[in-house]
């Protein structure tokens, strides 16, 4: 009898950790649908270019944040994995970066 205890109080436990995973993951879920209305409603409105331009990186880089915190398991990961997304980050803001000072006028396109 108690290895049949011990089993459905396992089972109960596994249960509960599932749900708590299923509740995170519809939660992320519907956090990304409402970020995907927002971008959609601030196409939908007449902003200026570089404002529109900055809500929608915003919205961009939350839902591409919560996509890999949850859904590609970074948030429960060591250390050195966040070393190197940072590098990465770090990378990828210095190529972005890289137009803006290599045109000798000042602007993003050479004429």
């Amino acid at each position: 009898m108690t290895s049949d205890h011990a089993a459905t109080s396992m089972t109960g436990d596994h249960a509960v950790d599932i749900d708590k995973h299923v509740r995170v993951y519809i939660t992320v879920f519907v956090a990304l649908m409402v970020l995907t209305v927002v971008t959609v409603a601030v196409s939908r409105f007449h902003f200026p270019v570089p404002i529109a331009v900055s809500v929608a990186l915003i919205v961009a880089t939350i839902k591409g944040a919560l996509v890999a915190c949850y859904f590609m398991h970074l948030v429960s990961e060591k250390k050195l994995i966040y070393a190197v997304l940072a590098l990465t980050v770090v990378f990828f803001i210095a190529l972005i970066a890289l137009p803006v000072f290599t045109v000798s006028d000042g602007y993003w396109i050479a004429e």
